[in-house]
């Protein structure tokens, strides 16, 4: 090969992985639950992808989504063994959305907080099946060869994963403006040190999560019961000796909340909701994951 055909080649892979970075980036950070790791899972994506001969290559958006799940399935193993000596609860890395990723109801559902614990409980390669085939919507040839496996046995993973799913995901469809009541509710009552109105917009068996990471304080396991969480928050927030703010924001698609002490970031937190009432709460402290609520985070399918 020439240099200059070299150099077509070459522009051609920069070309097409620019084009799919956003969507590679969904893929490894709907597998992974972190933004840093999706990063990571992009830069070895991309040093395979550029030794590529793309004369070989029917479809770059597929072979792309391919490299990224393998590289993403690798480095999945490896954070499982990572969390299991992880300090408290392990809670994935928010993401500070653009307002498309919310009109997308779809891909907001997949990255939200509550979908992305559920994703935590498949296995590595049923969480790829699952990923690929119901949130990018690939067909079963594609994802049997990005897991390496045959169609047949993608098929048995895809049917397995979408029931384990549909038994743990929240249950009804419900609306961003109801999600925003709820979470609006949540901080008067919170602000105003109102421990009925908490009471009121918790569900009765809400369950908060807290993820310091051993960095920063926060509940080591899951509280649950309303009256235990507006407590908890009440007494945590209120009586701090700083000056504490709380900020709506649209955090991995949906409404949440981010808690200033002195004017820093502290703490993210979203929620779950249910027939009107919260019914999780997942309140991220861990500094080394609120790097990526300085700006907004492109995502696509």
């Amino acid at each position: 090969m020439t240099s200059e055909n070299s150099g077509r080649e070459q522009d051609g892979a920069t070309e097409s992985f620019v084009a799919h970075r956003n969507l590679l980036f969904t893929v490894a950070y709907e597998m992974l639950g972190s933004a840093a790791d999706a990063e990571d899972v992009l830069q070895e994506t991309w040093l395979k992808w550029a030794g590529v001969d793309l004369d070989t290559v029917r479809d770059r958006r597929a072979y792309l989504v391919r490299i990224t799940t393998r590289q993403a399935l690798n480095r999945l193993r490896t954070l499982g063994r990572r969390k299991e000596s992880y300090v408290g609860s392990w809670l994935p890395e928010p993401l500070l959305t653009a307002p498309d990723v919310a009109e997308d109801v779809e891909l907001a559902d997949s990255v939200s907080m509550a979908m992305m614990l559920v994703m935590e409980t498949l296995s590595p390669t049923e969480r790829a099946v699952f990923v690929l085939r119901e949130v990018f919507e690939l067909d079963y040839d594609e994802i049997a060869e990005a897991v390496e496996k045959t169609p047949a046995a993608v098929r048995q993973t895809a049917h397995r994963a979408r029931a384990h799913v549909a038994a743990r995901r929240p249950r009804g469809v419900v609306s961003r403006s109801e999600t925003r009541d709820a979470l609006d509710a949540f901080q008067r009552a919170v602000q105003t040190g109102d421990l009925q109105g908490l009471l009121d917009i918790l569900a009765p068996d809400v369950v908060l999560l807290g993820d310091g990471g051993g960095i920063k304080q926060a509940v080591l396991r899951p509280v649950t019961g309303a009256d235990k969480v507006a407590r908890l928050m009440l007494g945590g927030l209120v009586k701090l000796p700083v000056a504490v703010t709380m900020d709506p924001a649209q955090v991995n698609g949906h409404p949440a909340l981010i808690i200033r002490l002195d004017g820093e970031l502290d703490t993210v937190v979203a929620v779950r909701f249910e027939a009107g009432r919260i019914t999780g709460l997942y309140a991220v402290r861990n500094p080394e994951k609120l790097s990526r609520m300085r700006e907004e985070t492109a995502l696509s399918r």
